[in-house]
């Protein structure tokens, strides 16, 4: 289990029009042969992936709840989220545990990478992409070196997901 709050921060940047004027940290991570990142800002702690409980007639994304020191924690699976097939579960697998307003969430991902700081200068603005993708849950491309990474903005990506479970008896 890794701790997030033990890398360092500089940015007290909460989003918005300014997220790409400010040096940010954001946790690279893996799905398929992609590199994502969310704010570092927004991760609690990285664990190993274990089966969660499951709900009935949930969303396919949503794999189920864990309890984490006492807090029932939804885990959706980003790859699924995301509409990628062939999902598979192995010693690689993590979850990342994430603050997103008032709620703790963990998605599931292939793997982590490293915390990458980025400069205003290796973000670019998002493509206009014919895709099912909404561009508003995307913050920028990061760029590194020979590496790009989508760089969501985790809160607006999961907030239909969110309010979904909700209804639920995920609260």
């Amino acid at each position: 289990m890794i701790n997030a709050a033990a890398a360092s921060h500089t940015n007290t940047s909460t989003g918005g029009a300014g997220a790409l004027t400010q040096i940010r940290e954001f946790l690279a991570f893996k799905i398929a042969n992609e590199e994502y990142g969310v704010d570092i800002l927004r991760v609690q702690e990285i664990r190993s992936y274990e089966k969660p409980t499951t709900i009935a007639n949930a969303p396919e994304h949503l794999k189920g709840v864990v309890n984490l020191r006492g807090v029932i924690v939804p885990i959706i699976d980003l790859r699924i989220k995301l509409g990628l097939s062939g999902v598979q579960y192995n010693h690689l697998t993590v979850v990342i545990v994430l603050n997103i307003g008032s709620r703790v969430v963990g998605l599931v991902v292939d793997g982590v990478s490293d915390v990458l700081t980025l400069e205003p200068s290796q973000l670019r603005p998002v493509p206009a992409l014919d895709s099912n993708f909404d561009p508003e849950h995307l913050l920028a491309i990061g760029s590194v070196d020979d590496r790009m990474l989508i760089l969501l903005d985790i809160e607006k990506f999961l907030k239909d997901s969110l309010t979904a479970e909700s209804s639920e008896a995920v609260h």
